[in-house]
């Protein structure tokens, strides 16, 4: 975003620190690799071994591109993307994308809860549909509860539960001359598979849900600092945006580099030892414990409940703002529920109606994987939406968005929208 130069010593002074400027992009890049990521990752691990490592670095600059405009449009705005877009837009626009962003993390949150289920029932036994409930019950009492201040301080804490990943890399034996050949040498074979695991690690790492998530977290950051929207607040534009730049840059950051530790983890077990497809939502943890040992199998199943108290909040949380927005009802999680008790109740109903995904007897991971592709599909035409919101002077006044960030905006819709074609051609 183009901010204006010049600053005084007191607005220099009001930025935040390194840390606490890490938020709504840190928490966004951390839910990203949810077990629904997970899923992704290990499969293209054991299936690919380590030829679409590079994956990781090339969707970094693509997902960085991306979720700043959507961070940059809620802070410029101080309205979430489905306000935006039934102000300035078609309001069926608005629907459009409220409906498609609730059912697909509708879908998603149930997959999640069951793996995570199903990773508990791994570690302790019991029964994975019961604790799936609970771990709903869990997430939607604590955005629900927990004041905005405390809850976004949880989610931070919850992101140190992404490096069980990095702990599973040290001890798994790692052939890094291998490996690092896959990461840096981009390898591509133009079949069915190969697009569509491109296509769901593309919906995963770029998925729409976090684009109506960090733009909405951006609006709660300036009611809680009592700031006012940044295109009111000229002064303000350029620490503001400083922030979020550094912010989204280490959140999608933290992700890729988590993301990568699962590939390579389940390339060099997995993969080497002929298991090249994940057929239950625990296989991917269970599979590590013959060559791996106890460690990285109960690190693999724990961090899959810790992403995943960490992501399904962050569904539900902006399937949410995209209802509330769309309705014109009081949303906002630093709003008390009686101040927004449509917006609170569409939390809940999104996460404990997901239960019954659970109930279905559908495989957790295949549904995991294909949500990832769905998400591939319906990012494009929602990322030309937010470019189109982003260029707007009546959204953006003079801090539209610069012309950079833009053209990598649009390569990435491009690229999805390319993929997604092969996918259903090869």
């Amino acid at each position: 975003m183009e901010a204006p130069a010049p600053l005084g010593r007191k607005t220099l002074q009001e930025s935040p620190s390194f840390f606490k400027a890490l938020g709504p992009g840190l928490v966004t890049g951390a839910a990203d690799d949810d077990p629904s990521g997970i899923a992704t990752y290990s499969q293209v691990g054991a299936q690919f071994g380590y030829t679409l490592g590079w994956t990781m670095l090339f969707t970094y600059p693509l997902m960085t591109a991306v979720q700043g405009l959507s961070a940059g449009i809620g802070a410029v705005s101080g309205k979430g993307l489905a306000k935006n877009l039934k102000l300035h837009y078609h309001r069926r626009l608005a629907y459009g994308a409220m409906a498609l962003l609730f059912t697909a993390n509708f879908i998603n949150i149930g997959a999640d809860l069951a793996a995570m289920g199903a990773a508990l029932r791994l570690l302790v036994g019991g029964p994975e549909v019961a604790y799936a409930l609970m771990f709903g019950i869990l997430c939607a009492m604590i955005q629900v509860f927990v004041p905005y201040a405390a809850y976004v301080s949880i989610l931070k804490w919850l992101t140190l539960s992404l490096f069980a990943y990095v702990a599973v890399v040290l001890v798994v034996g790692v052939p890094w001359g291998e490996a690092l050949g896959g990461i840096v040498m981009p390898t591509f074979e133009f079949s069915g598979d190969h697009f569509t695991a491109f296509v769901a690690i593309l919906g995963t790492t770029i998925s729409p849900y976090l684009f109506f998530w960090q733009a909405g977290e951006e609006v709660e950051e300036l009611r809680r600092r009592k700031l006012a929207r940044l295109r009111r607040n000229p002064e303000m534009a350029e620490p503001e945006l400083g922030r979020i730049r550094m912010d989204t840059l280490v959140g999608m950051g933290v992700s890729n580099l988590v993301a990568l530790c699962i590939i390579v983890a389940a390339a060099a077990t997995l993969h080497v030892n002929g298991v090249d497809k994940i057929e239950t939502s625990a296989q991917a943890a269970e599979a590590l414990k013959p060559v791996a040992g106890e460690f990285a199998f109960a690190v693999f199943a724990a961090g899959i409940i810790g992403t995943g108290l960490l992501a399904v909040p962050v569904l539900a949380g902006s399937a949410a703002y995209a209802v509330a927005e769309s309705f014109g009802w009081p949303e906002g999680l630093d709003k008390k529920l009686k101040e927004a008790k449509a917006f609170y109740a569409t939390i809940v109903v999104a996460t404990l109606g997901s239960i019954a995904v659970t109930m279905l007897g559908i495989d957790p991971v295949r549904a995991l994987f294909w949500s990832a592709v769905v998400n591939g599909v319906l990012a494009a035409p929602i990322i030309v939406l937010m470019v189109m919101m982003a260029r707007n002077p009546a959204i953006m006044g003079e801090l539209k968005a610069p012309r950079w960030m833009v053209f990598i905006s649009g390569f990435t819709a491009l690229v999805m929208s390319l993929s997604t074609i092969g996918m259903l051609l090869f």
